[in-house]
């Protein structure tokens, strides 16, 4: 009902995108009106009231910036700080899109965009400004998301993990796709968690799929369900993951591990948005918001054809890369603790406490396993602890981390060192082997490009 009477603007420069979004709309919605000069567009707010205004991120440039949306989108929130904006975006302009959320967009679809998804995004939309324009809508009928990150257990006061937060806060309310990247023992599915709780569909099914360990044979019907009969252990129907999330989130662990057969039927059912069971000849419809993750590098499997490049495009409308904890040192002392006070609990233990050297050595260590490393090495060393502190001989790491550890320390040069020409040094390196790439330089430095930027002003390069 609330999609029938609204009025929906939509500015892009290209034709054939405003001809699709009228087409698309105008049984929809009850007016749609079309604009391909950004130019015109106060012009047209000062004349009639839109209740969604869809706005495209590139008009003249061919730069593919982004910028220019941006700029229209902070032109029109002057004009009307409650207009709902939903920002149209090419695959390449995801991340400035994202920062298009902070600037007060609602929602953004991407280029080509599926007609159910952006019908979707725009009643959601809709639903969310109708909520916030009625002020006497009781709070128990508002979405409930945690009041914060350490309910699901993610904790983190480093840059990296803060930027992480922060898209998690901006992501979850939308309807987008989500591509979790990140080694294993990061806390992916931590994040899908958060993800679903802090989403409009947090009352409804979390589903996890872990694909790795789905053979070719039971793939199709763990995912899209069964009819008795259709082979010869199907005893009885059975609803596959896909159905069995339909409402709520399906999240794929091990997206990278699927063959290219699976990912071909995946893919099928992601852009008709429905599953035939094995044994049915009768599709069902399926409302699922994504989230996939993997440690496999996608897009180096893409460029040796082990990944299909479109598949890639339907699961990461945004993607959230996890640092490694060697690239979040501030967190290890954080988590450390904590994990501590939960297992002392579980074995009815007095919350122990950290020698210094305890924590220099936990600080020092490389944590090949991540985040999963250091919580099976604290369980071990408050089980087996003698007292209520932790020493360094209460952490024993096996070889194969010590050698990574070991690997993973630089050969230190011979005379005095000045902490800030290291650090200035190992900047220069990253960047040049990046071939001048901040975006790549900071993600292997494990910072914010923003933090980049502030080093490289702080050491003048």
């Amino acid at each position: 009902m609330v999609l029938k009477k609204a009025r929906v603007l939509v500015v892009d420069d290209d034709t054939d995108v405003l001809f699709a979004m009228r087409m698309l709309l105008k049984t929809e919605v009850q007016e749609v009106v079309t604009e391909k000069n950004p130019e015109l567009l106060l012009s047209l707010l000062g004349k009639q009231r839109f209740e969604v205004i869809f706005l495209d991120m590139n008009y003249k440039s061919n730069l593919g910036t982004g910028n220019e949306g941006l700029y229209w989108l902070g032109r029109i929130r002057e004009k009307d700080p409650a207009a709902t904006v939903i920002m149209i975006t090419a695959h390449g302009e995801i991340n400035t899109a994202v920062r298009s959320l902070k600037a007060g967009a609602s929602d953004f679809v991407v280029k080509p965009w599926h007609n159910a998804q952006l019908l979707e995004t725009l009643e959601a939309a809709l639903q969310q400004r109708a909520a916030s324009l009625d002020k006497t809508t009781p709070p128990s009928q508002a979405p409930k998301r945690p009041a914060s990150f350490a309910e699901a257990d993610i904790l983190g006061q480093s840059e990296a993990m803060q930027e992480v937060f922060y898209k998690i806060e901006k992501i979850a309310p939308t309807e987008a796709n989500v591509l979790i990247l990140g080694e294993n023992g990061t806390g992916k599915e931590l994040i899908a968690k958060a993800l679903h709780q802090q989403s409009y569909r947090a009352a409804q099914p979390f589903v996890t799929a872990d694909l790795a360990a789905m053979s070719e044979g039971i793939f199709e019907s763990e995912l899209f369900g069964h009819k008795k009969g259709s082979f010869t252990d199907a005893r009885e129907d059975r609803v596959g993951r896909f159905q069995a999330a339909s409402g709520g989130t399906l999240f794929l662990d091990e997206i990278g591990n699927i063959s290219l057969p699976q990912q071909a039927k995946l893919l099928t059912v992601l852009q008709n948005r429905q599953v035939i069971p094995l044994g049915s000849n009768t599709p069902v419809p399926v409302d699922i918001r994504l989230i996939s993750a993997t440690n496999a590098p996608l897009y180096d499997m893409a460029t040796r054809n082990e990944f299909r490049r479109d598949l890639i495009y339907r699961l990461n409308t945004v993607e959230i890369t996890l640092p490694p904890l060697r690239a979040r040192a501030d967190d290890v002392l954080l988590l450390a603790r904590h994990f501590a006070g939960i297992y002392a609990e579980r074995n009815r233990k007095p919350a122990p406490e950290f020698e210094p050297a305890t924590l220099h050595k936990l600080k020092q260590h490389h944590w090949p396993g991540n985040v999963r490393e250091l919580q099976h090495a604290v369980e071990r060393a408050v089980i087996l602890a003698e007292g209520n502190v932790l020493r360094p001989h209460d952490f024993t790491f096996s070889p194969m981390e010590q050698a990574a550890t070991t690997a993973a320390q630089p050969p230190l040069p011979e005379g005095p060192l000045q902490l800030s020409e290291v650090e200035k040094n190992t900047i220069l390196r990253v960047i040049e082997r990046h071939n001048g790439n901040i975006t790549k330089a900071a993600k292997e430095l494990g910072l914010t490009r923003t933090a980049l930027y502030r080093r490289l002003e702080k050491h003048d390069l």
